[in-house]
């Protein structure tokens, strides 16, 4: 008899690279769940910044807060709360450079960016994606999304996918176990065999249908102790040792939806098809 499949955790990071947020219901939206990596930080030079340059970032918490959120350093109780609102402000704008992307934004107020640039010792500015771009998912690739997919500030797909036990897999491995939150996604589910997520196509959860495109690559911000932004190369070596394909290290599904509504913590998974090659 399969094994039943649940949604057991839903995570957006309001702030890309900075702390994220557990939910218990979450709005799907066709570039990413509701308010996730909407806003970024950029340097001098307005291009995006990582944990994967800045360890420093995962010290910064996002928390709740009434028609927005509140940003925290775990280490500077000196440094009051950060309000951020839940869109910017569309008087001042400018173009800020993702990976390869250029993307038209709009600043966030001075006393964000001066709290930041404080926060992380660097020169910073917080900017916001609005409705109004279209960044799309690989364009030079649209065999894999034929209808131009969008996506926020992520890296690269609206939503990250991965199973619990992929991650208790990964951690019988380790010295010691670590947390999901060094892999930063979007949903999480119980149930399956570990890694079973690299063989869907089309999975359905609660009433939405959603699609698993590709594997996702992994880098050093996996090995980032999300608490204390301490590296722990074991993390990614370990993985590197089972799952490398090609020049990529594999650990989650990158995953579009063409659907909108409300999933919640406790729906069920439903695999509706598999990959061919799977």
């Amino acid at each position: 008899m399969a094994t039943s499949l649940t949604l057991s955790d839903i995570y957006i990071y309001p702030v890309k690279s900075l702390g994220g947020i557990r939910l218990t219901e979450a709005a799907v939206g066709l570039r990413g769940l509701q308010y996730d990596r909407r806003w970024l930080v950029v340097d001098a030079r307005n291009q995006f910044m990582t944990q994967r340059q800045i360890a420093a970032m995962a010290l910064l918490d996002v928390a709740p807060a009434f028609n927005g959120f509140l940003l925290t350093h775990r280490q500077r109780p000196d440094l009051l709360p950060l309000y951020i609102p839940f869109e910017a402000n569309r008087e001042k704008t400018l173009f800020v450079t993702i990976w390869d992307d250029m993307v038209f934004a709009w600043r966030g107020t001075p006393a964000a960016d001066e709290w930041l640039t404080e926060a992380l010792g660097q020169e910073c500015r917080l900017v916001y994606m609005s409705d109004m771009v279209r960044r799309e998912v690989e364009p030079d690739k649209p065999e894999l999304n034929p209808a131009g997919t969008l996506v926020s500030f992520a890296d690269g797909y609206p939503y990250l996918l991965i199973g619990q036990a992929a991650l208790d897999d990964l951690s019988a491995r380790l010295t010691a176990p670590v947390p999901m939150n060094r892999f930063r996604p979007n949903l999480v589910f119980t149930g399956g065999e570990p890694f079973a997520e690299d063989t869907w196509a089309d999975f359905q959860i609660g009433d939405i249908t959603f699609r698993a495109v590709r594997a996702c690559g992994r880098c050093v911000v996996t090995t980032i102790d999300q608490q204390t932004a301490q590296k722990y190369p074991e993390t990614l070596s370990t993985l590197a040792s089972y799952r490398t394909v090609g020049r990529k290290v594999l650990f989650g599904q990158n995953v579009t939806t063409s659907s909108q509504g409300i999933i919640r913590v406790g729906d069920s998974l439903t695999v509706l098809s598999n990959k061919e090659n799977s």
